[in-house]
């Protein structure tokens, strides 16, 4: 986890349980979103449904559910969820502050979902739908020193993690070059090799099937033969 972010281990659950609950509280409640009949329709979609969010690098646990188009969110949960969501703290910052796509994150395994499939795609419907300006509402909530100062990191905090992976592929395709490893261009070269010598080897089979072919006709032409001069 990123030293960014190593105050929120700091800070108990039950705060940040407020924090999140409160953002999500202010967008659904606004005029704008409260008359969003698409956004209406998928928040009815997940009414009663509960979404366990796991923050690996922080241990962190959070219960979010719908009910009459009002969020909640809690440190824990009676009910059973429906859907497990687990990511690092980068990669919830991915998702809600640089607004990438659920899918494609859970591709690259920085985000994963499991649980009840229909409410995971309605979920991300919901999601897609309603494009949170989180910034804008943590100012709204909590003042513009709190709101911008936790943008600032998270986005601080996606660049540095994209750097990092930058990096680390390159000392990779470094030591892969150290060593030899043929790059695509070669496997490539390799593969057509290995194509010309299966379409030869075929091409060889059919050859020696042929003259298997003309060898039986022969023997047996001999065999007829030999049997006539015997009669």
């Amino acid at each position: 986890m990123s030293l960014m972010f190593l105050p929120l281990r700091l800070i108990p659950g039950a705060v940040q349980a407020v924090v999140l609950g409160t953002v999500l509280e202010l967008f659904f409640s606004r005029g704008d979103a409260a008359a969003n009949d698409e956004l209406n329709a998928h928040l009815d979609a997940i009414d009663g449904r509960i979404y366990h969010i796991h923050v690996r690098d922080t241990g962190m646990d959070f219960y979010m559910g719908f009910s009459c188009g009002r969020p909640s969110v809690r440190t824990s949960s009676r009910q059973k969820a429906d859907v497990h969501i687990d990511a690092t703290t980068g990669g919830f910052a991915r998702l809600c502050f640089a607004h990438e796509n659920p899918d494609d994150l859970v591709f690259q395994q920085v985000l994963k979902l499991s649980g009840d499939s229909e409410a995971m795609l309605r979920f991300k419907k919901l999601l897609a739908a309603a494009d949170i300006d989180w910034e804008r509402e943590l100012r709204a909530g909590f003042g513009e020193y709190f709101g911008s100062r936790v943008a600032q990191a998270a986005k601080a905090l996606i660049a540095l993690e994209a750097k990092a992976s930058a990096t680390v592929h390159e000392a990779v395709s470094g030591c892969l070059k150290d060593m030899d490893v043929p790059d695509e261009a070669r496997l490539g070269e390799w593969q057509a090799g290995v194509e010309e010598a299966t379409r030869r080897l075929s091409k060889l089979k059919g050859h020696v099937t042929r003259l298997e072919h003309r060898l039986e006709q022969n023997l047996e032409g001999r065999k007829s033969a030999a049997s006539g001069g015997d009669a």
